[in-house]
């Protein structure tokens, strides 16, 4: 999975008695460091972000000129400056000039009485708060697994933001049906995250359906027949074998023209062209958002249906986050308050590796059906994915924009077991021939509704609120969590001045 380097240097004492005396061991701190985020930050395909740990402890203005040089030659995108001894603070800025003011930058300290490294943080840090520029601090003992954690959790959120920075988002058709909170727009999007968009007539596609090697066709369904049976309900009509190719061919289309054009993730619009007189896109949203397909283990391609740009975009940030875990796409559908749960499902666009969560297909699509595509809706055919979500945590969170200005909302939650009853009783309530996530959210309905800015809501595994959080203060968006989880976590220092 692509990953930006990190820079780590630590700023030391400027009087040479004190760090020719402390410099190995200062050395051997940042070293420490530097292996615990290569461990700590794996990403599911066994990668993780390259770290480069400046050559010499930062004594003089020469050396911090030196070593933010270095940093900046090895193309850092993010820095940690690291505090163990009392230091100089001036030497911050020969250091952050050299390598560039425009970095997420996260201060990092001991917490020791004999070596006052906190000190030096707080000295050295409100220099650079006092200028405007937004800054991370931890403090801590670091073989403390906590702090290790958030250490981590800012690595992740700096890695997503400087990750999407210089992407190209291909969308396939524009927003659909109208829907404008998943429109591209463009100002706000690249003034925060840097990425842009490509928008592709669907008629592409469908060309491009024409060049497909049928072979990987044949491979394809030979794969679905093994791992389904008789769960591809054929009906003669709305899904045949044929309808089924047609969205295989889809999938191959898009990865081909995704290839070709470069794109780092994509959205497609479906509705209507496709679904009247094509194929519906399910399968093939479900493959790009799978880590794996016919060929084996591959990385997720973040699609979003029915082109929803804020909605694709959150999910790019939510794979970075997550170490390269597929993510969900998902209509806030139906509330029962008599079972304080959400039943979140929409046509297509579930990754099967939510069945199960397991990195084996087999095990998820076990629990997959496909269904023929409803008629009143979708014309020209093809297979609805469906299956109940695994139970496990799930973060869920969507970018929104107020009077142009972006902000993310962010409310941890869990897909939660049902008996096979109970789902199917919530099932029939909107669609049984659709994917499910039985979802309970910490925090309360009323909280949700407020907030919520769109009908598509996004998550992926585990729980990466904080982390989050983070990236949405490097981003200079506003972070709404939900739930006790908001509790948590003090405001930084810009929302209490401005």
């Amino acid at each position: 999975m692509k990953s930006t380097p990190i820079g780590i240097a630590l700023i030391n004492d400027e009087r040479e008695h004190v760090w020719r005396a402390n410099r190995e061991e200062c050395m051997e701190v940042v070293h420490k460091w530097a292996e615990i985020i290569r461990r700590g930050v794996k990403n599911i395909d066994g990668t993780s972000p390259e770290v480069i740990v400046g050559s010499d402890t930062i004594t003089s203005v020469k050396v911090a000129q030196k070593i933010g040089e270095e940093l900046a030659r090895a193309n850092c995108k993010q820095i940690i400056l690291c505090f163990y001894v009392w230091n100089f603070p001036y030497l911050v800025w020969p250091f952050i000039n050299s390598i560039g003011r425009d970095k997420p930058i996260l201060c990092l300290s001991n917490n020791s009485g004999k070596y006052p490294g906190n000190v030096g943080l707080l000295a050295t840090d409100g220099a650079l708060r006092q200028v405007g520029i937004r800054t991370h601090r931890i403090i801590g003992d670091m073989n403390d697994p906590e702090v290790q954690a958030k250490v981590i959790d800012w690595v992740r959120a700096a890695q997503a933001y400087t990750t999407i920075q210089n992407e190209v988002y291909g969308m396939y058709g524009g927003h659909s049906m109208g829907m404008e909170t998943g429109y591209f727009h463009l100002v706000p999007i690249i003034k925060t995250f840097g990425v842009t968009v490509c928008q592709i007539d669907q008629l592409l596609l469908v060309e491009k359906m024409k060049e497909v090697d049928e072979h990987e066709v044949g491979k394809a369904m030979k794969w679905f027949t093994e791992m389904l049976g008789d769960r591809i309900k054929y009906d003669g009509k709305m899904l045949t074998p044929e309808t089924l190719k047609r969205q295989i061919r889809l999938y191959l289309a898009m990865r081909m023209i995704n290839e070709e054009m470069g794109f780092n993730f994509c959205g497609i619009k479906g509705q209507r062209e496709l679904s009247e007189y094509v194929c519906i896109t399910d399968v093939a949203e479900m493959l790009m958002n799978d880590p794996y397909d016919w060929n084996g283990p591959k990385e997720p391609m973040v699609c979003a249906t029915e082109a929803d740009s804020l909605a694709a975009v959150t999910m790019q940030l939510l794979k970075y986050i997550s170490g390269g875990l597929p993510v969900l796409f998902m209509d806030v559908r139906l509330y029962h308050p008599d079972k304080d749960l959400w039943d979140f499902c929409n046509s297509g666009n579930h990754a099967s590796w939510y069945a199960s969560r397991s990195i084996d297909p087999k095990e998820n699509f076990k629990k997959v059906t496909f269904h023929p595509a409803l008629e009143f809706y979708f014309k020209a055919g093809g297979a609805s994915v469906e299956f109940d979500a695994a139970p496990g945590p799930i973060t869920f969170a969507r970018l929104g924009l107020w009077d142009d200005k972006l902000y993310m909302v962010i409310v941890l939650g869990e897909a939660v077991e049902l008996s096979p009853e109970e789902r199917k009783a919530i099932n029939e309530q909107t669609n049984p021939t659709w994917p499910h996530v039985h979802a309970r959210l910490h925090c309360k309905f009323d909280e949700f509704i407020e907030v919520f800015p769109c009908n598509h809501i996004l998550g992926v595994a585990g729980n990466h609120v904080r982390a989050l959080k983070y990236l949405c203060e490097i981003a200079g968006i506003e972070p709404i969590i939900l739930g006790p989880e908001a509790q948590k976590y003090a405001k930084p220092i810009w929302k209490h001045i401005t």
